[in-house]
């Protein structure tokens, strides 16, 4: 989502497990404007309605059917004060935060619930309990920030006797930095704003920042193939991970040995983006950068988004792309324009009408530098193909990265209110690109308009390549009290199939449960078999993570 209603909350106030959602309980900022809430009920029709996060006494949970024997066992291992089955500490780590997961904690549909977490204290631990769980046929789900919106860590057991969460908050430490390789190896639980003030110790820094920041892991991101948003000029978390640590039913695997290496495929990508399925990853070798000594962040406005596209493809192939180069099409300019009080929109919207914009596309651009030179040739870069997009100027620049990762909280204060709100993302080539985000703007907007239902399908253009970029769709609606789960679920089923033979089923959100029906699809029926083949090599008895990616 691209619009700031709400201040950040500080990262040391946030609840490491999950809740209802994405707010600390009581902060100051969890609450819909009254303007926001007007223009809502004006532009979709909302009704709104007080739908609250429901307390912990009010949700189902089961008795843990762990067994007793498996229990043992377990805190022989960690201690048996970190083998956890109180009711709360289940329904802590009880799924992540998709719309969907946090219906449920809001009384609306199934939450599948752990019969126990377990918080090992390092990876040797870690590589234990994974042991111990292949012998008595128990699953296990990995378990780092919980930032999950396709149901990657949800408590499925299969056909397992219990299935239990491996938290691995306690896998929190920086491990060494070589600054002169320019590398850090960390373990998994280190949450990112951790990871950065770690590596600002030593002049260094990551570039790690997608929206789940405050809360994600490095393992995590490893695990998931993350996105972030300066990935333009920190690259994808694959192109930052030089070496893994896995725990797997057959023992610790360690890859990665060199910067560049000709003996055989890359198994390090076998283990990135795998979800858990192959081995608990416990600690993640990183190639770190000097910190920035200075930053720079502009907005412009473009004149409709295939203008924009067209701008940002010329900085892509041109290589002269921002840090953060982040594209908004006219439905998500139009929600920062109306919700963003500091926006003045009337007074913005009759500027860009004086300057001949009917279809205004907010494009925002940060530069990095370690000299103030060095980043003003950057941007001059830049700007010679920015081309004839109206200059907002740093104050609009400097709004959207002061609320870059309030998109969670936001969605939280919408659900409080009667919204269905959720995202989905999807990439293809340049040539594909209005052809896909028009295929799933369609197929949105035809499945969940309804009498007096009137949906906002908002896209933006993320990361961007040579060849491509993402495209990431925010949907607003008002929530279908009748059925919640199901209006969104046919919603993202019709964009889903929307996607298919244009792009990819997921950019950076992984397959986890959601995107699984469609992964055939996208790399073949031989190519689903190699991973189960994979599965069955590393994993004998199918207890890690089960029913998600394959």
């Amino acid at each position: 989502m691209c619009h700031t209603l709400f201040v950040n909350v500080p990262v040391d106030h946030l609840d490491h497990r999950v809740r209802g959602g994405w707010t600390p309980s009581g902060a100051a900022d969890a609450a819909l404007p009254a303007h926001a809430s007007r223009w809502l009920s004006a532009r979709t029709g909302l009704t709104p309605v007080d739908t609250p996060v429901a307390p912990d006494s009010g949700l189902p949970v089961p008795e843990s059917g762990l067994p007793a024997l498996v229990r043992t066992v377990l805190a022989d291992i960690v201690g048996a004060a970190h083998v956890l089955v109180e009711r709360e500490d289940r329904l802590g780590r009880a799924g992540g935060l998709s719309y969907v997961d946090l219906l449920a904690r809001r009384g609306a549909g199934e939450l599948p619930v752990p019969d126990a977490v377990v918080v090992p204290g390092d990876p040797d631990e870690v590589r234990e309990v994974v042991s111990a769980c292949a012998s008595h046929g128990v699953g296990i789900v990995p378990f780092g920030g919980g930032t999950s919106v396709v149901g990657g860590v949800s408590a499925l057991r299969g056909d397992k006797v219990a299935v239990v969460v491996l938290d691995l908050a306690r896998l929190d430490k920086l491990v060494s930095v070589d600054p002169v390789s320019r590398l850090a190896v960390f373990q998994a639980g280190v949450v990112a704003p951790e990871a950065e003030r770690m590596l600002a110790a030593h002049g260094l820094t990551l570039g790690h920042f997608p929206q789940s920041y405050e809360r994600a892991t490095l393992g995590g991101f490893a695990a998931t193939r993350s996105s972030g948003q300066a990935s333009a000029g920190y690259g994808r978390f694959e192109d930052m991970v030089e070496g893994v640590r896995l725990a797997t039913p057959r023992g610790d695997w360690r890859l990665g040995v060199s910067p560049a290496s000709a003996a055989g495929p890359d198994l390090r990508q076998l283990a990135i983006g795998s979800e858990g399925l192959f081995g608990v990853i416990t600690e993640v070798t990183v190639r770190v950068r000097p910190a920035p000594a200075w930053e720079r962040y502009e907005g412009f406005v473009v004149d409709g988004f295939a203008a924009g596209a067209e701008i940002v493809r010329a900085l892509a192939q041109g290589g002269v792309l921002g840090t953060v180069t982040r594209l908004s099409d006219p439905q998500e300019t139009e929600v920062a324009l109306t919700l963003s009080g500091g926006w003045k929109s009337a007074a913005v919207r009759g500027y860009l009408r004086a300057r001949g914009v009917a279809e205004p596309s907010l494009l925002v651009i940060g530069w990095e530098g370690a000299t103030k030179d060095e980043l003003l040739t950057r941007r001059r870069a830049t700007l010679r193909l920015v081309g004839e997009a109206v200059r907002l100027g740093v104050r609009a620049g400097e709004r959207w990265r002061h609320g870059r990762f309030s998109g969670p909280r936001q969605r939280d204060a919408l659900m409080d209110v009667g919204m269905c709100v959720e995202t989905l993302e999807t990439a293809t080539y340049w040539s594909k690109l209005g052809d896909l985000r028009e295929a799933v703007r369609e197929a949105l907007l035809r499945s969940l308009t309804t009498d007096g239902r009137r949906p906002i399908v908002a896209c933006h253009i993320s990361h961007s390549y040579e060849t491509g970029a993402s495209l990431y769709f925010t949907t607003l609606v008002p929530r279908d009290t009748d059925d919640p789960v199901g209006q969104w679920r046919r919603a993202k089923q019709a964009a889903s199939e929307a996607i298919v033979g244009l792009g990819t089923i997921t950019h950076h959100h992984a397959v986890g449960v959601d995107h699984a029906p469609y992964l055939a699809s996208e790399i073949g029926p031989l190519g689903v078999d190699v991973l189960r083949a994979i599965k069955a090599e590393l994993d004998p008895s199918g207890v890690l993570n089960p029913e998600k990616l394959v």
